[in-house]
């Protein structure tokens, strides 16, 4: 028969707040209680640790442990596997969650503006403005603009430049976002089109195949 352990330590690493992490405790089975008591007073350590030292980031996967009750708990096994399933989607759905991270400052980035003032010089190149008359049409600039949203002032005398190695095509860099998310779906084995279906037959073919998969679990 399977025997299942719970780490303890959850409750403390997902419930800061004492009380309301007491309230939670209460909610579950009375064994769990029980298990988080011992794994307060230190008791729930490896043989070979003492209660003295299962702070120490060593023993942290070792420490908290609790067998529960055989006899009251059950593990559902799919596909013969102990595996979580889309287990290996984790790593793409981090990417994914850089990607949009990624994507939400370039959208900002596309919202600010840079109001840029090059002042004139003669034609032997000296400057007519002299630095004080300078600070003084930028800063006339600024407090115009203080209240606009997103836009900043530069007030320069040399040639201003604007640079940008970003992919040219507009098709393929409006995609990059939707590859990773493709990924995602494509680690887990499933069509995107379970989920946001783009065709009848896509959806259709989905659908059977997650009522494989959840098959075994029914039975």
């Amino acid at each position: 028969m399977p025997a299942i352990e719970f780490n303890m330590g959850f409750f403390d690493d997902k419930f800061h707040d004492v009380g309301y992490r007491m309230r939670v405790i209460k909610m579950f089975p009375d064994e769990f209680a029980k298990g988080y008591e011992l794994y307060k007073t230190g008791k729930l350590g490896p043989d070979d640790v003492t209660s003295e030292i299962i702070t120490d980031i060593r023993y942290r996967k070792s420490y908290g442990w609790y067998l529960l009750d055989p006899a009251k708990t059950v593990k559902f096994n799919i596909n013969g596997s102990d595996l979580p399933i889309f287990i290996n989607a984790l790593p793409a759905i981090l990417d994914l969650d850089a990607a949009q991270e990624l994507d939400r400052k370039k959208q900002m980035q596309k919202l600010l503006k840079i109001l840029v003032q090059k002042l004139p010089m003669d034609k032997n190149g000296d400057l007519i403005f002299d630095v004080d008359e300078a600070r003084d049409i930028h800063n006339t600039a600024v407090a115009m603009l203080k209240r606009a949203v997103g836009v900043d002032v530069i007030t320069t005398f040399a040639d201003v430049e604007s640079i940008d190695i970003s992919d040219k095509n507009t098709t393929a860099s409006q995609d990059d976002l939707e590859k990773v998310e493709r990924t995602v779906y494509n680690s887990m084995g499933v069509s995107r089109n379970l989920f946001n279906a783009t065709g009848n037959i896509a959806l259709a073919n989905s659908i059977l195949d997650d009522e494989s998969t959840m098959r075994n679990l029914i039975l």
